[in-house]
């Protein structure tokens, strides 16, 4: 071999060297001397990263995010020591000596470079990892390896070291460095601890404080998320470098080396509890601030919705549903996981991504069914194995062979759950509900949205069904019907017309004839009696007397929005309109005749704690306070006598509401309220078919409204009462002919009448 292709590797790499020096100095001696035109520095005085905007509930409990980067700002001080030695053993050992830029890390990885044939990889300083990531004039240097943007990082560096002190580049770098995953987001080391270990950084601990030092280098890889035995080599890689920069002993080092790396238990994001609710508040942030402001500028709302309320009002409406969509029987497992393109080897084998979550008793569940057995049907679902047991599904009135195989994937309700991990539960067969179903609940002297549901499911659908779904109100619309007659004059014992009844509607039209749904008649009866029964053909009777016009400018006075066209079959529910709009409208009735404007949003700050927006109840005169008292009293009655009973046998406190039922059970009513609150609940399909004979509001959306009722009262001392107007007045009546009688007794009852408007009273209104 020629001597001259034999030169030793220290030759060849101080040649490299003395090469690469050359070509630094050129490109050096040209780059600053281009230096003025280059972005300036200064720029990072009023720098602000992408952060998050956070909903919080009204107990300022977080509910929601929005961001494209899930970036949590924090200062120095909050930035535990442990913390920073961490970074600094693992990443830049010299940070808190050098002016931006390591010679001797240059030189190091210079030599290395040319020994592999490449230019300038590795030898960032964490002030150079900084320039490198933030945005500078408008660009961000990004990561690519070539001579000039590393130039690029090292000029800016030492303007970075010129211009910040230390704590304060550090503080960025924290704050600025990527440390999540494809399926995980995670920017800066507050965002890491909260998504690795579910705690603040402030309040890692050493071996936590390692995890995070030791994954920046490549978090995509190196995550305990995606890959443990990575982490755990780089957790112990930052330990023995905090050993050797004297910032622990060797032996705290090697005993946190023994341990294992433990994260948080996965938790479904915030955005969960209340997702119509937060579509909501996103697109008014969206339409007020725009894109821009809600995604990267980290807004704080403060919102009006009651976390607990929204829990309660959640799992309603879901045991709600499942509960009618049993009653239609059982559909079949959503699949088998055998069997499919994307088929598992063997039932063990088999993940479901839900499975990552932690369960609790009382969880509808996927589970995998691993075998049928006399009759008994044996499933897993995460670490969990159980048996459903005959009464378990007893309501599909169907064996364990009908019903399933091996391999199934089917829903199941946790009824218990052992005490040792891996152990086996109790569980239930259940199904996903095919029927929809919308609640909300205001405040009745504020306005503010409490709790709102949408649908079943955000993520099978996100069209909100209590603000967006125009649908038939049915029965409901007696309540604003008769509200419009008390305010015209009449009083709870007037008498209405339950007879047959034909109408003329036009030139050339047939006559209407409203039916009652029994297709029976009373003959005369009393205006409470009409409305606790919710009978028909009295309601088109008093539409007519009152007037089509009079009725549809009372529902414009009480809050409803959408056409009203002023015909009498608007009595019986024909005319549209959304939860929200007629749950409004009731909430005037134990508001003493004010409608608050629902809001949903108190104030909203920037991530200064600007003030920019800030919103308080705002009312409208709606109705006089007796009218309004009376037909409280009239509400009461239908949950005391009337179609919505169950209401007074399960709640021990004054409710009134009226429920609503369309034609061939295609939608299910009830609002309701207490003297506090108003909850409105629709069930049904978006597309118009039958809910099932027999399925009318009473049976599917009482129910529902009386479990969220009873949540809401569980922790209240003493039920609050209606306060009656001084010119509310009390008489004994006799319940069907409503005459006043002289002492009470079997077929009586009190009624209120707005003073002058009594019986034998000379005076009326």
């Amino acid at each position: 071999m020629p001597r001259s292709s034999r030169r030793s590797p220290g030759s060849a790499a101080l040649i490299g060297l003395f090469a690469v020096a050359a070509a630094l100095g050129v490109v050096s001696g040209a780059l600053f001397a281009y230096a003025p035109d280059l972005p300036q520095i200064v720029a990072l005085d009023d720098y602000a990263p992408n952060t998050i905007t956070r909903v919080e509930a009204r107990g300022g409990e977080l509910i929601g995010e929005f961001a494209v980067q899930r970036r949590v700002i924090i200062g120095y001080d909050d930035i535990p020591e442990v913390l920073r030695q961490a970074i600094i053993a693992a990443e830049d050992d010299a940070f808190f000596e050098h002016n931006g830029i390591s010679v001797p890390g240059i030189i190091r990885a210079a030599i290395q470079d040319v020994l592999r044939g490449e230019l300038f990889s590795g030898a960032s300083t964490l002030t150079m990892q900084l320039a490198r990531n933030v945005e500078v004039g408008g660009r961000v240097l990004g990561r690519e390896k070539v001579w000039k943007r590393k130039l690029l990082e090292m000029y800016y560096a030492i303007h970075l070291e010129k211009r910040y002190t230390k704590p304060e580049i550090l503080a960025l770098y924290a704050n600025q460095v990527w440390l999540g995953t494809a399926m995980h987001a995670a920017d800066g080391v507050e965002a890491a601890a909260q998504l690795l270990f579910g705690k603040s950084a402030r309040d890692v601990e050493l071996g936590e404080a390692a995890v995070i030092a030791g994954i920046i280098q490549g978090p995509s890889r190196v995550s305990p998320l995606v890959n443990m035995d990575g982490a755990t080599e780089r957790r112990n890689y930052a330990l023995r470098r905090m050993a050797e920069e004297d910032f622990i002993t060797e032996e705290v080092a090697a005993e946190e080396m023994a341990k294992p790396i433990v994260l948080a238990p996965r938790q479904q994001r915030s955005n969960t509890i209340a997702p119509y609710f937060l579509e909501e508040i996103r697109q008014h942030l969206e339409s007020e601030y725009g894109a821009r402001r809600l995604y990267h500028d980290g807004l704080v709302v403060r919102s009006t919705l009651d976390i607990d309320l929204q829990r309660a009002a959640n799992r309603a409406v879901a045991d709600g549903l499942r509960a009618l969509d049993k009653r239609q029987g059982y559909r079949g497992p959503r699949r088998n996981v055998l069997s499919g393109d994307d088929a598992s080897p063997t039932v063990e084998d088999f993940e479901h991504p839900q499975w990552i979550y932690p369960m609790e008793a009382g969880d509808v569940v996927p589970a995998v069914v691993t075998g049928v057995r006399r009759n008994r049907i044996g499933v897993r679902a995460g670490p969990y194995r159980a048996t459903i047991e005959p009464e378990g599904f007893a309501w599909t009135r169907r064996t364990a062979a009908e019903l399933v195989e091996r391999g199934d994937l089917v829903d199941v309700r946790i009824t218990a759950l052992p005490d040792a991990p891996r152990g086996v539960a109790r569980a239930t067969l259940d199904q996903e509900p095919a029927v929809e179903a919308a609640l909300v609940a205001l405040d009745n002297r504020t306005g503010r949205v409490l709790a709102m549901v949408g649908g079943y499911d955000f993520d099978r659908s996100k069209f909100n069904r209590a603000t967006q779904a125009y649908r038939q109100l049915g029965s409901l619309f007696k309540g604003v019907l008769y509200a419009a007659a008390i305010d015209q004059g009449y009083t709870p014992t007037s008498m209405v017309m339950d007879q047959p009844v034909a109408y003329e509607v036009g030139p050339g039209q047939p006559r209407y004839r409203p039916t009652n749904y029994d297709h029976k008649y009373e003959g005369p009866i009393t205006l409470r009696r009409a409305l606790e029964k919710s009978r028909n053909v009295p309601a088109v009777w008093m539409m007519d007397a009152v007037g089509p016009e009079t009725v549809v400018d009372f529902a414009r006075r009480v809050g409803f929005t959408a056409p009203i066209p002023p015909y009498l079959s608007v009595a019986l529910g024909s005319a549209e309109a959304t939860l929200m709009e007629v749950t409004s409208a009731y909430s005037v009735f134990p508001n003493g005749g004010q409608r608050m404007i629902p809001f949903q949003i108190e104030r909203v700050r920037d991530r200064e704690g600007r003030l920019l927006e800030e919103n308080r109840p705002q009312s409208r005169d709606a109705l006089r306070a007796d009218t309004a008292y009376v037909m409280v009293s009239l509400m009461r009655g239908v949950v005391q006598r009337g179609t919505a009973q169950r209401a007074r046998r399960e709640l021990d406190w004054p409710v009134g509401g009226k429920t609503g039922t369309m034609d061939d059970y295609t939608d299910a009513w009830f609002v309701g309220f207490d003297p506090d609150v108003t909850v409105g609940v629709w069930v049904g399909y978006d597309e118009k078919r039958s809910l099932g004979h027999n399925e009318e509001g009473a049976r599917v959306a009482l129910p529902i409204w009386i479990e969220f009722l009873k949540a809401y009262g569980a922790d209240r001392e003493s039920p609050p009462d209606f306060q009656a107007p001084g010119n509310i007045v009390v008489r004994t009546v006799d319940e069907m002919t409503g005459e006043q009688v002289a002492r009470g007794g079997r077929g009586t009852i009190q009624e209120v009448f707005i003073a002058g408007t009594e019986p034998g009273a000379t005076f009326r209104r």
